[in-house]
């Protein structure tokens, strides 16, 4: 097909690794129902074991982006696959409350580390003119893992108790990193920072580009408003419109089923419009999810609650390939690693600071005004990545003039 040509066969594997690994990530859809009804745990001691899940997935990030840096995205798409499979192979053993905690704590410090070097390896395997196509055909693996990985799970659960969730889970990770070992060989890593000066050194770090953080701090607000979608507007359904629980699940299915069908088609047809540069399309995805909210506040039916998760869908399929291709382009000639891991962290904050205030909120102020502070939130969104698109235009204009001189 088309819209499939020029990926390069190692893309290919990339997203056979990914659809591996994500259809064996059955632990983390039942994780509080595991705890709370095979180990007992208080809904306080959930709240704790998830926030420890969320903190090792920021630091496990950042790590990813370091040791990538450091020794390459080979080596660390292979311990992170095989230790995050060994150590959930172990966490079906652990029972206390704090052992709990820490294990999937430490756990998913190492699993995460797999999402920088999965980029960087991405970048090194594809053009700029195959990009997104390359990052959106890996959203498509991990999609289609998500959509797999929790009704398997259930049928384990049903089946063999919930201890098969952790040996199934284990072991697809371990199978994931024997699939990328044989199939891809390790490249030889260059170590050009060593020869770099100090000055040169920050340069190359993203914590020391202001643009960039402007642009992460974009897009962390993005995430946190976008995953309402899938903690407190469920909710919404259910207390305002009561909606049941089946079609909930369809409503919300929906989603990953149109971004299965139509996110590569859609991002090959952008690849092939030149007048709309990607930044103005990120606007138009904001704008979108921003009108999604409106809908939820207007919307009287069912009919219109559709119509808002499918402006939040068509949302998510414009916004998240092309910031992906954005900060990886903007890391070129820098440290990838540590630019990606930057880039994957700002939705690791947002999982873990927009669950917890977006169920605040309704509970102090009602869902109304939340999803009228979301709306709030999407117009700040707006202007931080206006600010952005200005600051890389002032940048380039710096360039010209110091060529001209």
């Amino acid at each position: 097909m088309a819209i499939y040509k020029g990926i390069q066969k190692e893309v290919w594997i990339l997203s056979l690794v990914s659809l591996i690994n994500r259809i064996g990530a059955m632990v983390i859809p039942f994780l509080s129902i595991y705890l709370s009804e095979s180990k007992g745990f208080t809904l306080t001691e959930i709240g704790w074991v998830m926030s420890a899940f969320g903190m090792g997935s920021i630091i496990g990030t950042w790590l990813g982006g370091k040791t990538t840096d450091r020794f390459g995205y080979y080596p660390v798409i292979i311990f992170s696959l095989l230790t995050s499979g060994i150590g959930l192979i172990l966490l079906k053993e652990l029972d206390g409350f704090f052992e709990i905690a820490i294990g999937f704590f430490l756990v998913t410090l190492v699993a995460d580390m797999l999402r920088p070097p999965i980029f960087v390896a991405v970048h090194k395997y594809s053009t700029e003119e195959n990009r997104t196509k390359s990052i959106t055909l890996v959203r498509l693996a991990i999609n289609l893992g998500f959509a797999f990985g929790p009704a398997v799970g259930g049928l384990l659960i049903a089946t063999l108790g919930y201890q098969s969730l952790f040996w199934v889970d284990g072991l697809s990770c371990i199978f994931a990193m024997i699939v990328f070992a044989l199939t891809l060989t390790m490249p030889k890593i260059v170590k050009e920072v060593a020869k770099k000066t100090k000055a040169e050194r920050k340069s190359m770090s993203p914590y020391h580009d202001k643009s960039f953080l402007i642009f992460v701090l974009s897009l962390t607000l993005f995430g946190l408003i976008f995953i309402q979608y899938f903690s407190t507007v469920p909710l919404f359904y259910k207390e305002v419109h009561e909606l049941n629980e089946a079609t909930i699940g369809l409503i919300i299915s929906s989603n990953g089923f149109v971004i299965c069908i139509l996110e590569m088609p859609l991002m090959h047809w952008i690849e092939k419009q030149k007048k709309y540069s990607k930044i103005k399309i990120m606007y138009f995805s904001i704008f979108l999810v921003l009108l999604s909210y409106i809908f939820l506040i207007v919307g009287m039916n069912i009919v219109l609650l559709f119509i808002g998760m499918m402006l939040l869908t068509i949302g998510e399929m414009l916004m998240f390939p092309l910031s992906n291709t954005e900060a990886m382009k903007r890391s070129s000639g820098k440290n990838q690693g540590d630019y990606m891991a930057l880039y994957a962290m700002s939705f690791s904050v947002a999982h873990l600071v927009g669950h917890n205030l977006g169920m605040q909120t309704i509970n102090f102020f009602g869902y109304n005004l939340t999803w009228s502070g979301m709306i709030i939130g999407l117009i700040v969104c707006y202007f931080l990545l206006k600010g952005y698109q200005i600051a890389i235009e002032k940048e380039k204009e710096s360039t010209v003039l110091k060529t001209i001189n």
